[in-house]
């Protein structure tokens, strides 16, 4: 079955979280979605706040940017949320905005040597190994972590570019995709995600997330219009969906068609009643998408 969530964006105040992912939680949605956008909120932090308010949605950070952390700090609070809410985080780490990465002087010369040599310490951590490293940008010795999870955890990495893309089959367990991804968007990510992991030879499953920019309600089209066109996106084919839950049902099947794992519905910047995208997502779309 399609797993299916909803992001709460950080254009809300962090005060609105915890009704949200309450809200999430008794409507059964499956998976609430935070982000650590500069220079809003912190990722980490929203997201130890809504396991602790919630019994059974998972919440997934989308994403840590890797500039910004070091590794064993990322290892050692991704290991605190998996002990203290088995099975139910959801973390993925990546290069972040650069502009963002500039203005706090943390912009990497190589983003994807960065990005690689943080998620293969990252696993490795987070599997309970002993690691020593020198690498250009992490450097480890003799570093484990006392408390590692129970059990194997997913890492996800955001991704865009067809080499990050691969560096993501080769070296991650999941991939989240942008909101600019429309369907061929996904399968080309699948395929170049694929290709990275027959060079790792890996065989595990690899979960692909992708946001779905959705707006419904009466003024749902010039909204959706709106944002799309803010973000340079208004003349790509088949990207968000504006209607009612069958719409929105559709156009998440046709991402799955594509290649994707999860669909995380992303209500417009300026959504005016997140309580009630929420519930949409819950009640309404969600019996729709087998």
């Amino acid at each position: 079955m399609t797993a299916l969530g909803a992001v709460f964006r950080p254009q809300l105040p962090p005060e609105r979280l915890r009704a949200l992912a309450r809200l999430a939680d008794e409507t059964g949605l499956e998976e609430l979605w935070l982000w650590e956008d500069c220079f809003r909120e912190g990722g980490i932090s929203t997201a130890a706040a809504a396991l602790a308010w919630t019994e059974r949605v998972r919440i997934g950070v989308g994403l840590l940017p890797v500039p910004l952390r070091n590794v064993a700090i990322t290892a050692m609070e991704a290991a605190t949320l998996h002990r203290m809410f088995p099975g139910r985080p959801v973390l993925a780490v990546g290069h972040g905005v650069q502009d963002w990465m500039g203005q706090v002087g943390a912009r990497a010369e190589s983003p994807l040597t960065l990005l690689r040599e943080h998620l293969l310490a990252l696993r490795a951590l987070l599997a309970g190994e002993r690691v020593t490293t020198r690498g250009r940008y992490v450097s480890l010795d003799d570093v484990a972590l006392d408390w590692p999870p129970d059990g194997p955890v997913e890492v996800l990495t955001g991704a865009t570019g067809p080499r990050t893309l691969r560096l993501s089959g080769e070296a991650a367990d999941g991939t989240v995709l942008t909101a600019g991804t429309p369907p061929e968007g996904v399968r080309l990510a699948r395929g170049l995600i694929d290709e990275g992991r027959r060079k790792a030879g890996r065989t595990d499953p690899h979960r692909v997330v992708v946001y779905l920019l959705t707006a419904t309600g009466p003024d749902a089209t010039p909204r959706l219009r709106a944002e799309l066109t803010d973000e340079g996106l208004a003349d790509v084919p088949d990207l968000g969906v504006a209607g009612d839950a069958d719409a929105v049902a559709k156009a998440v099947q046709r991402l799955v068609d594509a290649g994707a794992d999860t669909v995380v519905l992303q209500p417009t910047a300026d959504e005016p009643d997140p309580e009630g995208f929420v519930r949409f997502v819950a009640q309404d779309v969600r019996p729709l998408v087998p």
